[in-house]
């Protein structure tokens, strides 16, 4: 990893409209016309068997964020969620997040929430749906789908909390440049699963039959070092222990790695940690 690369880029606001709109054209244009066969399908009907099941909490307390962000994002959710919630992945076929979700327009109900932006956040129409590209890439990594597409932080905002994830664990999204693209390379079909409880956003990879492998995700090898501009910068590998149906362990599978601006100083997290 090259850490020029993250080297924080000072770029106007002219500048950042331009790119934004060269690469959202970027990707319409590959979405007519690359040879990816995309999942539209969507069914009411479930199919029988839970291969992979997560929750994560609908409002936090955030450090400097009030809280009519939170609120608003269970709005955008819950919009997002109806567009995305029984689609099946045939064998073969491609799932994309954005192409699936479509423009978070006022028009389409959405409201505005917390945006990421180059190491803050901002408001913007449409704003919190990471969370729920988080929860559907952190499922697919327990099931035998290919991620063909992730986009990874290239901020780290804010101190661990109450982890219960490795850092890096997510797939942070904007329309349409950034997306989130899983493949199933399997024989079997796949169902995406999405509600929201008066807590939680909750998800599922459904499949057609019992699964004959289940996933441990887990962090290798977690660093931090000192950025050559000042600051720090924080690394860590994610692998997944795969196992057969009696539990034995039969690989260790690479999944990622991860490079981040640290936006705290890292005695604050650990300060967190130990609270």
């Amino acid at each position: 990893m090259n850490h020029f690369d993250l080297c924080p880029k000072r770029r106007s606001a002219l500048r950042i409209s331009i790119g934004k709109k060269y690469y959202m054209l970027r990707r319409y244009i590959e979405w007519f016309t690359d040879e990816k066969t995309y999942a539209k399908t969507r069914k009411s009907e479930q199919l029988p068997f839970v291969h992979s099941s997560h929750q994560t909490i609908l409002l936090r307390k955030l450090k400097d964020v009030e809280m009519w962000y939170q609120h608003n994002k269970v709005k955008n959710l819950n919009i997002a969620i109806k567009k995305l919630n029984g689609i099946v992945i045939q064998p073969g076929e491609t799932f994309s997040y954005w192409k699936s979700i479509g423009t978070t327009t006022r028009a389409k109900g959405y409201v505005d929430g917390m945006v990421l932006f180059y190491g803050k956040f901002k408001k913007g129409t449409g704003g919190g749906l990471c969370q729920l590209s988080n929860l559907i890439y952190w499922m697919t990594l327990h099931t035998p789908l290919s991620v063909t597409e992730r986009h990874r932080h290239s901020y780290d905002v804010f101190p661990d909390s109450k982890r219960t994830q490795p850092f890096g664990s997510g797939a942070t999204c904007a329309y349409n440049y950034l997306d989130l693209q899983i493949k199933n390379t399997t024989n079997r079909p796949y169902q995406l699963h999405l509600y929201l409880t008066d807590t939680h956003l909750v998800g599922e990879w459904l499949t057609d039959q019992e699964p004959l492998q289940s996933y441990e995700v887990y962090e290798k090898e977690h660093w931090i070092t000192p950025a050559y501009w000042g600051g720090y910068l924080r690394h860590n590998l994610i692998h997944r222990k795969v196992f057969n149906r009696q539990r034995k362990q039969i690989d260790d599978e690479y999944v990622t790695e991860n490079h981040a601006i640290m936006m705290y100083e890292p005695l604050l997290e650990a300060s967190q940690k130990n609270a």
